[in-house]
Parts: structure tokens; sequence; C-alpha cells
């Protein structure tokens, strides 16, 4: 179908697309999908080992000893609950911040969402628009399109009429319109998402490492239950007898309560929910995060790449001045008006309407429009030709060398903060070969520098002040005046003479990362190189973040450990940010780092409880299948253990505040205590075990003295772990001892759970073995504060470079 550019389609053309089924519906991840959550907290191959031993215990009628099915079931709905509030909230904020398109529909501009474009749909395109769908261009002035978040090719590209403008593509320069050819999961983007796909895994050390554990677990939990089995049927008789005379049952009983224990089920429980809280509180101080583990990913960088304008300085720019040099040149002022009046003039060329209005309007005979690659455009009026562009790309290095009359007026603005661009005279006119090269033209010369000024962000000295304390390195990025950027730098805070031109930048990754160690404000600096840089930082062993609002942002903070876009950013940049800033204030990021390093540090502390019982529980299912003993617990005492000492006190203990600073090699530290910690444990009870078996225990009795020594051994470490104790860590720790002797003390919980006096001997064996664990925990955890406090100094210089 013909449809008309300068009226676009009629009310009922888009109808009768919308109809057809015809329109730009495409369902995207902006957050985890519902399906994904249930399946992340439901169908995991642990909940499924626990449902068979639940079903097991249901089958034999031992219904009591289910329990764990039930705490497995409500930590699964506890952790679906409080990741759907947070995707509830973060699909709010995406939805209210979702980018707009601009279509032409009855012969006027509309604005619509982008899943409202239709096929033909006329779209009106400028420059910081990322296209909605797959157009062919039918209008032009001067238009330019980055296709780099989808083809790789980081130069931006001119398009004329017929030519093709891929969805997810960026206008960097120049306007037109285009007429839409493909929609929906048709398009270009939709169809080859890999790289501007928004819902991608951030690097996360909490749940690789808890992943591991599981790895781990899951490798042994097979063997290990076949052996503990084994074990059991052999006390019970042997497999024949225990078979024929139905004694099988409390054996496969025992052998549910060894494998269960093993399962750090609620490690993984405990994960999700101080995410989705984190990413729930950061909802609310306007910071949407586009995955959960982004949470914790700040806490974790330790260089942070800032672009200037729009991160540093508010993006918003205002004139300032013009300052002409030696010889009088006539007509620069007319040429200037007639920049800043030009339909496609950019944010700067525009600041020039109101100083320089036109009076006298002026016809071009010839024009290059502006290229964000070279930095200039040409206008040719008759026999003369100006060029308005950054002084270094129009006259190279005369424009820097301080000894020319130019590299001085130039050099000393941009060290005072200005923004400087310089209009050039040449004598002739522009040929049609001259603008089809995009080349200067002969005998140029500079006549009048003009300079702009930029504000600072109000929150920018008090941040980098914040991640300058924190051990943060910080890199400033931009494709300014090094000068210039290097006197906002100096502005907010940072101690830097100059900046180095990143023209000069080595093509070595190795040499560009030496370069960046050295150096922390760059300028002239290209998207492309923007990209390489954060590389660079990576292959040396830096976790970065990128921050930025531009088009020319888009592939580092894509490229980024994580990405941070401002939300007056372009569509395409917020589109690939791990995090947005919804009202654009900078001073949000200390928040987030605060709440990653409360994520991180509280999910290592109740690791250790977990963990520490993972331990403990696979070296008793081991030394008592391989001593062939029956096992101390029913499956219910456990739950007694599992819920009072870790489950209960780990989720109070996961959300409280904690400002730690974020050291890698979280897992290691968690294990150097639990593993011998959870032998100590687990190398008591069998001793214990052994010890009333000879005084000839009776079997209830023998059970509750486990499950005495377990519970106080248990929250004798949790209090361990809960070091430097305060109000809220006595009250939790307090509070779980109170119901632990309530199970103890009231008949009923008594009665349930086969708790029974353990007698005198027994009595005396519990306290003895309680009090050794006990000192046996404490000489673990002196050891093992020692070998974090050296880890922690020997991270120290790391972090503070």
């Amino acid at each position: 179908m013909s449809v008309d550019a300068a009226t676009g389609l009629t009310a009922a053309d888009v109808a009768e697309r919308v109809a057809a089924g015809r329109s730009n519906v495409f369902v995207a991840d902006t957050s985890r999908s519902a399906w994904t959550i249930v399946r992340a907290n439901v169908f995991t191959l642990f909940n499924g080992i626990v449902g068979a031993c639940f079903l097991v215990l249901l089958l034999v009628g031992r219904w009591q000893d289910a329990l764990f099915g039930l705490s497995a079931l409500a930590n699964a709905i506890i952790g679906c609950y409080q990741e759907f509030r947070a995707k509830a909230a973060l699909d709010r904020l995406a939805l209210l911040n979702a980018p707009r398109a601009r279509v032409r529909r009855d012969g006027a501009e509309a604005e619509v969402a982008p899943a409202d474009v239709v096929l033909d749909d006329i779209l009106v395109l400028r420059a910081g628009d990322q296209v909605p769908a797959d157009a062919e261009v039918v209008e032009t002035r001067g238009l330019q399109i980055d296709e780099s978040m989808l083809t790789g090719e980081s130069d931006a590209v001119d398009k004329r009429p017929g030519d093709e403008a891929l969805s997810g593509s960026v206008v960097v320069a120049g306007e037109g319109a285009a007429r839409v050819t493909r929609v929906g999961a048709d398009s270009y983007a939709n169809r080859f998402a890999g790289e501007a796909k928004r819902f991608s895994l951030v690097a996360s050390e909490l749940r690789s490492s808890i992943d591991k554990v599981l790895k781990w677990v899951g490798w042994i939990i097979g063997p290990i239950g076949l052996l503990v089995l084994n074990a059991q049927m052999l006390v019970a008789g042997g497999w024949a007898s225990a078979i024929q005379s139905d004694a099988w049952q409390q054996p496969v009983v025992n052998t549910v309560a060894a494998l269960t224990a093993m399962i750090p089920l609620g490690l993984v429980l405990m994960t999700s929910i101080a995410f989705a809280v984190g990413a729930a509180k950061l909802a609310s101080r306007q910071v949407l995060v586009n995955e959960l583990p982004a949470v914790e990913g700040l806490a974790r960088v330790d260089i942070i790449c800032l672009d200037k304008t729009g991160t540093l300085t508010a993006g918003e720019i205002a004139f300032d001045a013009a300052h002409a040099l030696a010889g009088e040149t006539p007509g620069w002022e007319d040429a200037l008006a007639w920049y800043g009046a030009s339909p496609d003039a950019n944010a700067t060329a525009k600041c020039l309407r109101e100083p320089y209005p036109v009076t006298t309007p002026r016809t071009a005979t010839g024009y290059i429009p502006f290229s964000s690659a070279r930095k200039w455009s040409a206008v040719a009026f008759g026999e003369e030709t100006w060029v308005l562009g950054a002084p270094e790309m129009v006259f190279g290095d005369a424009a820097t060398d301080p000894a020319s009359p130019l590299g001085e007026v130039v050099t000393a603005l941009a060290s005072a903060g200005r923004r400087t661009l310089v209009l050039g005279r040449a004598p002739g006119g522009l040929s049609a070969d001259d603008v089809e090269a995009e080349r200067l033209p002969a005998g140029l010369a500079a006549v009048v520098v003009v300079t702009f000024r930029e504000q600072v962000r109000p929150d920018a000295a008090q941040t980098l002040s914040y991640f300058q304390a924190q051990g943060v390195g910080i890199r400033v990025i931009s494709g300014d005046n090094p000068r210039t950027v290097a006197a906002i730098a100096r502005e907010v805070g940072l101690e830097v003479a100059d900046g180095f031109d990143a023209r000069r930048l080595p093509d070595d990754e190795a040499e560009l990362g030496e370069v960046l160690e050295e150096h922390a404000v760059f300028g002239r600096v290209t998207p492309e190189q923007k990209k390489r840089m954060v590389t660079a930082l990576q292959a040396r062993g830096h976790t970065v973040a990128m921050t930025g609002d531009g088009v020319n942002d888009a592939l580092a903070i894509k490229t980024a450990d994580i990405g941070i876009a401002m939300n007056s950013g372009a569509a395409a940049t917020k589109a690939v940010a791990r995090l947005v800033l919804l009202d654009g204030q900078f001073s949000h990021l200390p928040d987030v780092v605060a709440e990653g390093r409360q994520v991180i540090a509280n999910i290592e502390r109740v690791s250790m409880l977990f963990l520490n019982k993972t331990v403990y529980a696979t070296g008793l299912a081991i030394l008592f299948g391989v001593l062939v003993m029956e096992f101390p617990f029913l499956p219910r005492q456990l739950s007694i253990t599992d819920g009072l000492t870790i489950g209960i006190p780990a989720f109070f203990l996961a959300l409280m505040p904690n400002a730690q600073r974020y050291v890698p090699g979280f897992l290691k530290r968690s294990l150097t205590f639990a593993v011998p910690a959870g032998l100590v444990i687990a190398v008591a009870l069998t001793l214990y075990t052994r010890g009333a078996m000879a005084l000839e225990v009776p079997e209830d009795e023998l059970r509750t003295g486990s499950t005495i020594i377990l519970a106080i051994v248990g929250i004798w470490v949790l209090a361990v772990l809960s070091r430097p104790l305060n109000r809220y860590k006595v009250l939790v720790v307090g509070g779980m001892f109170v119901a632990l002797v309530g199970l103890f003390t009231i008949p009923l919980a008594a009665e349930f759970f086969v708790l029974v006096d353990p007698g005198r001997d027994a009595a005396y064996l519990v306290a003895v073995t309680s009090v050794l664990t006990i000192l046996a925990i404490e000489v673990v955890r002196f050891f093992h504060r020692r070998y974090v406090a050296r880890s922690l100094a020997a991270a120290q210089p790391a972090g503070a470079a």
C-alpha cells in the first residue's frame, strides 16, 4: 500500500491494521517473567528431592516427620511472593518510563507507545530517537543512524530515501521520516535481540557461589543416600529381615532425615528475598533495577566510569560568549544565526538562537550536516563556506598548541571549564564532491571561538567523594575537549592536572589498560573507544560500572559489569542499562552501593549458618553410614533445629542494615568457618551417640539428647555469627532460645516432637558434649576471624587503587 508521507495513515487505516494483528506489539522482558519466578523457586532439583521424601513419609504413614515439606513449601511461597512484589514494582516503573514513538497520522504528528505503531505508519525520526520498528526512509535532512547496537559497526550511517532503518538503531544526527515495513516479532531487533536485549544475567558472585554449593551437594547426595539407607537397614537386622518384618519403615525415615538435612534450601530463598527486597527498596527511591542481582553488582564495583555530560553535569548547555580572533571577518554573526536556526540543529547549536537571531534569511548552496563521528558541519553561501565544529577536529594540532593564536585561546577557555567550538571561513563554495566525501574546504581560517557553559550537578561532588572514600577508582570519559573535561572534574573534587586526549590512546588492549590505570580523565573519546576502555579495565581484573545518558554511551554501558543510565537519556541507553536513575539523581548511587553491601554482607553471614548445617548433616550421614549406627534424629526433630537456629533467624539477619565493604572470596570465607564448625558438630554428635549406646540409653532418650545438643550448639553458632551483638540481634537470638525452651517444656509440643527426659546419665553426657562442642566452635571462630582479617588487609590496597 502506498502511504502519503505528508499525511500518514488515517485513524481507520490504523484500526484496520490493529484488528489484523499488524501492530508492533512484542512482549519483551523488563523483569523476570512469572513462569521464571515460579520455576526458580518451585521446580528445582532439591525441591524435587524434598518433594519425593515428603511423599515417601506420607506413604509410610509418618506425616509427623514430613514437616520439612511444609517448610520447603513455605520457602517457595515466600520466595515467589517477594519476587512477584519486586516484579510488580519494577514493571510499574518500567511502564511509566517506557520510550515513546513519534508518528504522522491524519496529517498531524503524534506520540504513541512503540507497541501502538502499525505497519505502514510514517515514523518521525529526530536525534536521540530509537527506531521502534523496521522502516524505509522516505524523507531525510542530514539523517544519520547508529546501528552499532545491532550490527557492531561503530560508525553512524547516512540515510537517504529508500534506505532501511532497522528497529533498535538510534538516530544520532539530523531528522527524517520513514514508513514502517516490519513490526512486532518480525522486526530486526526482536529477531536478533541478543545485543540489545534488556534482561540478561548480571555476573553475581552470590548466585554463582550458591550454585556451586548446590552442584556439589547434588553430586554427593545420591551416593550418601544409598550409604545411609544401607546402614539403617543393617541396623534394623539386614535387608531381608527388615523387608520381611516390615521393619524397613524406620530406616527409610532415618534416611530421609539425613538427606533433607544436607540440602541448604533456605540459602537460595534468603538470597532471593534479599535481592527482591533490595530492588523494591531502591524502586521506592526512584532507581529501576532491571535484574535483581544488579543490587549486589554495584557493591562489587572497584572502578566507575562516568560520562561528563548528563552525569557530572546536568546535560543542559547554555551559550557563554563569542571570542573573535585577530582580524575582522564580517558575516560570522549571520553564519552562527543560520546554524542556530537550522532545522536539524543539535542541542549545542540551538543555544545560538537567542544571542544570534536570524535578521536576514540566507539560502545555503551546499551543506554537510553535523556528525558525531567527525564533530563538525559546514554550510556554503555562494562563494564562501563556514565550518562550525570542535577546534581540534577542524584545525588539528593547531587548536591544541598554546603557541598558535587559535590554540592559545582554545586551551585557555577549555582549561576554565568552557565547552568550545570554532567557526572557520573558507573562500569558495562546497562542490557536490565535497558534500559527498564530507571534506573540509581548502583555505579554512579560524574566525571566532564560541564557548558554552555546563551546569555541574549539585550532588556530583558529594557522590564522587563517597566513592573515593570507599576505595572505588573514578574515570571520567567524555567526547569533549580534554581540558574542559579536566576542569569539570576539578570542579567536582577530583585531583587531576589535565585530561588525556583519547586520540592518542593505543590500540593494544594491554597498553590501553596501563594508560587507564595511570590517568583518570579522558576527552575526545569515541563511542567505540568507551567500549574498549571498559573492556581493557575488565581484562585487568576490575569490576567496572559505566554511567551515561547519551546514545554514545550505550555500547560501553552494555559492556560494563553494571551499566547505569539516567532516565533523561536516550531510549537505547536505558534499554541496555542494569540500573536506571528515574529522577536523574546521581546521588542515588551511594544508596545502591549500600543496598548491595547489605545484601552481600548479610548473605555471607547467613550462608555460614546454612553451609554449617550442610556440612554437619553430610558428616553425620557419612559417619553413621560407615560406622553402621542408627541415625540419632527423627525428621521432625531436625525441623526444630532447622527452624529455630537457622531458618527463622536467617530471615531477620538477611534484611539487617550492614555497611561492611565488599571483598571478593565470599564462598571461601564462608566455608572456612562452615566446614570446620560442621565437622566439629558431626564428630561431637557421633561421639555422643557412641557414649549413649555404651550407657544403654533408650532410643527416644538418645534422640532427645541429640536434639538438645544440636539446638544448644546451633543457638551458640547463631550468636557467634551475629557478633557484635546489638539490641536487634539479641532479640532475635533470645527469641529463638525462648521458643526452643517452649518446645521442650510444653507437653503437647514435646509429645509431638518425641522429646522426653533424657535421664541422668544421658543428661551429663549432653552437658559435657555441649560444653566441649561450644568451646571447639569458639576456637574455630577465633581462627576464622583471623583469616578474614588477613583477607581484608590483603584486599585493601587493591580496593583503594
